[in-house]
């Protein structure tokens, strides 16, 4: 599968609103990999369309150095500012399909809700080129859930109303047949980890604002799509705030 032409910059203009909204990753996905696939303390992580650094900073707390390679400069930077205070943590101009690491150069290569963008054979290859033996991955997603409760199911149907291009990007997420491609197996290991966040109204429009699916402002579907959202939060909210659940799913192994 290969990735959108405009995979690199689509996320130019929404960098400010994906820092402040998207869902961090939980720290017991850095603590299991490391026990997993038995990393050393001076391990090196090269984190592939690290955005604005989400994915990088439970490795970063777990004592690791993490490399963020990301394409993007305004997500870039934004990451730069995020992760100011990790000694471990720089950053470089690079894709999936060439990070520009030096061969054999990193322990462990990490995409986080960036793997569905990727040419999946050229990003193989360069994986296999800059890591050290064994060669360690483990390609990470947000699943939203979208069932259970009327909020829930809510946005969801406000995400197949408005969206543009949603459903095909949903339908990415985590998609076995890639997944299998890039590992050059199917005996690569699944971690489940719950991942809950309560919204208040800023964040929950931001977090909106920031997938690359959604209408932007400006857009004749956007405001409308808002007000949606409102009438939503609205009816779900409790003292300020709507759970938005996620499943944080992990497909780890050496790549064969």
């Amino acid at each position: 599968m290969r990735p959108a032409p405009d995979s690199t910059t689509r996320f130019t203009d929404r960098a400010g609103d994906y820092a402040a909204a998207r869902p961090g990753y939980p720290g017991a996905i850095a603590t299991t990999l490391i026990a997993e696939l038995k990393l050393a303390p001076d391990a090196v992580v090269a984190d592939i369309g690290s955005g604005t650094g989400l994915s990088c900073e439970p490795f970063l707390c777990a004592g690791l150095a993490v490399i963020g390679v990301e394409p993007n400069e305004a997500m870039r930077a934004e990451g730069d500012r995020q992760l100011a205070a990790f000694a471990g943590f720089r950053s470089m101009a690079g894709t999936a399909e060439a990070t520009t690491l030096p061969e054999a150069s990193v322990d462990l290569l990490l995409a986080a809700q960036a793997f569905h963008w990727f040419d999946v054979a050229a990003a193989r290859a360069e994986a296999l080129r800059i890591l050290k033996r064994p060669p360690l991955a483990a390609l990470i997603w947000n699943d939203r859930v979208s069932e259970g409760s009327a909020f829930a199911e809510g946005y969801e149907q406000l995400l197949l109303d408005f969206g543009i291009g949603y459903t095909e990007i949903r339908h990415r997420h985590g998609h076995e047949d890639s997944v299998a491609a890039f590992f050059g197996h199917r005996d690569f290991r699944v971690a489940s980890f719950p991942n809950p966040t309560a919204l208040d109204w800023p964040t929950l429009a931001a977090r909106l604002n920031s997938a690359s699916y959604t209408p932007k402002a400006g857009h004749p579907n956007h405001a409308p799509m808002v007000a949606r959202l409102r009438q939503l939060f609205d009816a779900a909210q409790r003292d300020g705030r709507v759970a938005m659940d996620y499943v944080t799913r992990v497909f780890y192994g050496p790549i064969g």
